[in-house]
């Protein structure tokens, strides 16, 4: 898709100049050539005829913003040792990257800054065409609308102006980096039961990843500049998360590299991003015949106005896996344990997963081995304790 400011300003022209009748938009000092732009109404993507300018088109203020955000990110990756290149081409020569990071072991980086509108389709074939070449795209977006949110790995910051940006305020990633959560279902969870809609405790272990700022405890917040590091040197690593629905729904987010093992352990989810052969379309455009509207409708208030566009990136939980519970007096050997009821107990429990093993009264998975570990778990201990005379 052609940007508006490449465009040929003479390919169409306001029929009412034509006919030699007032155009408001030349009125107004601007040109009364026109142009062809994808309008949102009602769920259906239909054309219409804009006066020029319309659409977005990039302003001096929105330029240094994208230039501003590129520049800090080479010279942040330059001071932690790392390679940074800005406009960095493709080795098939088909796209320029914004910039270019490469970690000590050759993890490389593709930062994509994309502070105004692109198409899905666009999304995906620069994506595909990053990863086709051992690329991991990440795109930096600042809309919470943005198309690109869930269509590929990327961070969302605050609309920051260029020079806060240039002069090293504190840029926060406020979608695209999550923390995974894994906890005992209990009512003295702080965290709510996802499969009883928020109420109740079932007794499962749940896990679920968590923007910072919603985990128990809360994580401190991840600003650009920890993710320049972490995504170079692998602590930090793209996945995707299915939603609960199943299908082709799901989250492209970064998460810190431990937890993602723990992830794949529970779940078996080994590719972190999904494969997906087909171009995705772009919205379908469709026609209705309707009489030619020969007036000039340039400044018009209200007329033909497309619908906003949704918010994409929200902020509740995802990932949807929950283990049933052990059932009681279910007296096994620690051999016995699977990989995945290990995996889980130790993320809930705080501990490396060889020192899991199974309660000796009850069969649940407690901390068993390893300093300050026990044989039995505190609902059995306390059990087994002689309640005293009148209590």
């Amino acid at each position: 898709m052609t940007s508006v400011s490449e465009r040929n300003p003479q390919m169409l022209e306001c029929l009412a100049h034509h006919r030699g009748k007032p155009c408001a938009s030349e009125a107004g000092g601007k040109s009364p050539w026109m142009f062809i732009r994808r309008a949102r109404v009602g769920g259906r993507s239909p054309l219409l005829a804009a006066h020029l300018p319309i659409t977005h088109k990039p302003t001096p203020a929105e330029s240094d913003q994208h230039k501003a955000t590129k520049e800090r990110i080479v010279e942040t990756a330059e001071g932690y040792g790392l390679t940074a290149n800005a406009e960095m081409g493709m080795p098939n020569q088909r796209g320029v990257t914004d910039a270019m990071v490469t970690g000590p072991s050759g993890i490389q980086i593709g930062w994509e800054i994309r502070y105004s509108p692109l198409s899905p389709s666009s999304v995906h074939r620069r994506s595909v065409n990053a990863m086709e070449h051992d690329i991991t795209p990440l795109w930096v977006a600042k809309d919470d609308t943005a198309v690109l949110i869930d269509r590929a790995p990327r961070a969302r910051v605050d609309d920051m102006f260029w020079r806060e940006i240039a002069d090293g305020s504190e840029m926060v990633i406020r979608g695209g980096y999550r923390h995974l959560q894994v906890w005992r279902c209990l009512a003295s969870s702080a965290l709510h039961c996802p499969d009883n809609g928020g109420t109740g405790h079932c007794g499962a272990i749940h896990a679920e990843w968590f923007l910072p700022a919603l985990c128990d405890p809360p994580k401190p917040p991840v600003r650009i500049e920890d993710l320049i590091l972490t995504s170079a040197t692998g602590d930090s690593v793209p996945v995707f998360v299915p939603s609960r629905g199943g299908g082709r729904a799901g989250r492209h987010m970064w998460v810190p590299r431990t937890e993602c093992r723990t992830w794949r352990e529970l779940t078996s989810q080994w590719d972190p991003l999904p494969k997906v052969q087909e171009q995705e379309a772009d919205d379908e455009i469709t026609f209705s015949e309707q009489e030619i509207d020969r007036s000039c409708r340039a400044g018009e208030e209200g007329w033909f106005r497309s619908d906003a566009r949704p918010v994409r990136d929200l902020g509740q939980p995802t990932g949807g896996f929950t283990l049933a519970r052990m059932p009681a007096q279910r007296k096994r050997r620690a051999t016995w344990i699977t990989q995945v009821e290990r995996a889980a107990a130790a993320a809930t429990l705080g501990c490396p997963p060889s020192e899991v093993g199974p309660c000796i009264g009850c069969g649940q998975l407690m901390r068993r081995y390893g300093h300050n570990a026990a044989m039995a778990c505190d609902s059995c201990r306390a059990s087994a304790i002689p309640r005293q005379r009148g209590a």
